[in-house]
């Protein structure tokens, strides 16, 4: 059995980690280098790096503090924000980064996923997805979540499996922030239909609501930031509970 991983999420804008409330009421939250830092050491199994208001802005991710980051930790390192080209990834690449987490780029290029997959490997390439609840079906929301796209958020997991994404970052709008636990059947739906892992996103605020989007949402990953960024709990005691309910982790 695979193990799952535990992933804290650092979400940036101008510089600092800031965490809001479906994608909006952001408040500060800490300093991104001192923050991986701390993750790095407490045993997260990766970290996500999010510029999350580069492709509503229109300009590209913050390298030098990908960078300042990348220095600070020896765990897998994700890096989405901004990212529209092949050029992107490969300065992103050069910078320290191990992943890249691509959004909006796709829906207006979907073929940058088979291109990017085919020069650097399926296996640094993140689709993420932010998908909200309206009426009974998920569409999919680009731009920091400001822009609907009329899309199927688990017909398009289907599609981006098939493009060469090697992982799908699955964030529920509706639960961002809320600390009310994940969407579980989102999550749940979206891994039974595609066959590369999902890392869920959006609404850990218990020990139970992680073991549950395992269990329940049958993630392969839970990422997570409000609840380490104020320390209601530190990565160790999440895992020391998954163990405990008899999810495999590495401790």
């Amino acid at each position: 059995m695979l193990t799952k991983r535990v992933i804290p999420c650092l979400d940036v804008k101008n510089g600092q980690v800031v965490k809001g409330k479906g994608f909006v009421n952001l408040k500060y939250a800490g300093n991104p280098v001192k923050l991986a830092r701390k993750y790095y050491e407490d045993g997260a199994d990766e970290l996500v790096f999010l510029d999350i208001i580069a492709s509503y802005e229109k300009r590209k991710t913050m390298i030098d503090l990908v960078e300042k980051v990348a220095k600070q930790i020896f765990i897998p390192f994700t890096v989405g924000g901004g990212i529209s080209t092949i050029g992107d990834i490969r300065n992103l690449l050069k910078a320290g980064a191990d992943k890249i987490s691509i959004n909006t780029a796709t829906i207006n290029n979907p073929n940058l996923i088979k291109e990017a997959a085919e020069k650097f490997g399926s296996q640094c390439i993140v689709v993420a997805i932010d998908a909200k609840k309206i009426k009974n079906k998920w569409g999919v929301f680009v731009k920091g979540g400001r822009q609907s796209t009329g899309l199927d958020a688990i017909e398009w997991a289907k599609k981006v499996e098939s493009f060469g994404a090697g992982e799908i970052l699955l964030t529920s709008m509706n639960k961002d922030g809320t600390k009310e636990g994940y969407d579980l059947e989102l999550t749940r739906k979206i891994s039974e239909s595609v066959n590369i892992p999902i890392i869920a996103s959006g609404g850990a605020g218990s020990l139970e609501s992680i073991a549950k989007v395992f269990k329940e949402g049958k993630a392969d990953a839970a990422l997570a930031a409000s609840i380490f960024h104020y320390k209601k709990y530190s990565i160790k005691q999440v895992k020391r509970y998954l163990q405990k309910k008899g999810i495999e982790v590495r401790i």
